[in-house]
């Protein structure tokens, strides 16, 4: 078994780290994130993120690329769920930055051509199963 495997979270997992996240005005090159946004990698503050987890299942060699918009939304909506088991949250990674205890999702998507890495806050109303 691997020691330095991530914790697979689910989405009730998912719902307690972000119900314990107690944000204060964090000012990192993140930058708000209410929708998926696109982040370079210089722009990405790793040492002052800490890995919490991941929702990539590792059983599943390629996870869905179906979506889950009950509401009508969609990808790049602000008020779009967060459901573990639907793209792109089941190919994320989740983070808590140290100084503000901010909670993020992150996942790279790649293309024919491209890299492009995306981040999210995690917010708990949006957590849908």
């Amino acid at each position: 078994m691997d020691n330095d495997a991530p914790t697979l979270l689910d989405d009730a997992a998912l719902r307690a780290l972000a119900l314990a996240a107690q944000p204060g005005g964090c000012t990192c090159s993140v930058g708000p994130c209410a929708a998926w946004e696109s982040i370079s990698e210089d722009r990405w503050p790793a040492g002052q993120l800490r890995k919490l987890g991941t929702l990539r299942d590792p059983a599943l060699y390629e996870p869905t690329f179906e979506e889950h918009h009950p509401g009508g939304t969609r990808y790049d909506s602000a008020d779009a769920p967060i459901a573990a088991a639907y793209f792109p949250a089941n190919r994320c990674d989740v983070f808590a930055c140290t100084q503000c205890d901010r909670r993020l999702l992150r996942y790279t998507e790649f293309g024919g051509y491209y890299v492009d890495h995306r981040v999210r806050e995690l917010r708990a109303e949006l957590i849908s199963p």
